[in-house]
């Protein structure tokens, strides 16, 4: 499919935390890639990115909450035609509050570009892609178990999880493998936008990851073909608790006051 076509990566969100690592490691360990199409809203983080990596980058400087960026991403692929070999849904939001505390641009926004973009961007970017792709989606530990007080959060990482078991089935006979990745709290600048309404509970603190961790394992679990990567010890008994006892129990335990 698509010979002679660039075979190239999409990372959105690729600015910061976990998507600029996407970028890095990609570069560093693929050496097929001919380019890297990065994602984000600040051009100016994008461009540093470019002095970091072996791999040529193009900068497509999108806001995913925008209508128009769908529209542009399509024009772009219908006019250069590559052969998208990996694509990551790296863009999240992410704000802690009670539902009543945030705004409601805040809690839709959440929706946009967890939800929405990841979606749109996906539908966009499968017809470019051949046979043993890969695609990962940064759902999230909290896709688990309900959050209270991260409850919108936690529900679009829920989608994401349930849309990316989906797709991975619906994409098996094309060879194209899905990865939903699930950390549990990274220490990006994901939660200094979060805690701008409110803090993380002690207990997420004590589990923060290494993001350089949690990528390195997530693409390791995209080759090995797993649809579910989940790094560390406790994530993993998070992930297989929330299957065994009912939430609402395990929710008595950790927001019990």
């Amino acid at each position: 499919m698509r010979t002679g076509k660039k075979k190239i990566a999409i990372v959105t969100g690729a600015s910061s935390g976990m998507g600029r690592e996407c970028v890095i490691q990609l570069a560093d360990r693929f050496a097929g890639l001919e380019e890297i199409w990065v994602v984000a809203r600040r051009r100016n983080r994008l461009e540093e990115l470019e002095k970091e990596v072996p791999v040529p980058l193009k900068v497509l400087e999108l806001d995913l909450r925008d209508e128009l960026a769908f529209a542009e991403l399509a024009e772009r692929l219908e006019w250069e035609e590559p052969e998208v070999k990996i694509l990551v849904n790296g863009a999240g939001f992410g704000k802690i509050g009670g539902t009543e505390d945030l705004a409601l641009d805040e809690e839709t926004g959440m929706i946009d570009v967890n939800c929405r973009a990841l979606t749109a961007v996906t539908r966009l970017v499968l017809p470019y892609m051949s046979e043993n792709s890969r695609i990962l989606q940064f759902a999230s530990a909290a896709a688990f178990l309900p959050q209270p007080r991260f409850a919108v959060y936690a529900a679009t990482k829920a989608f994401v999880l349930s849309y990316s078991r989906a797709l991975a089935m619906e994409l098996k006979p094309r060879q194209i493998c899905v990865t939903a990745v699930c950390p549990g709290p990274v220490k990006t600048e994901f939660f200094d936008i979060a805690e701008t309404t409110g803090e993380i509970p002690l207990y997420k603190r004590l589990v923060m990851a290494d993001p350089k961790k949690v990528v390195k394992k997530a693409l390791r679990d995209s080759m090995m073909g797993k649809t579910v990567s989940v790094y560390g010890f406790l994530m993993k008994a998070f992930f297989l608790l929330a299957k065994i006892f009912p939430h609402d129990f395990i929710l008595s335990l950790l927001f019990a006051k």
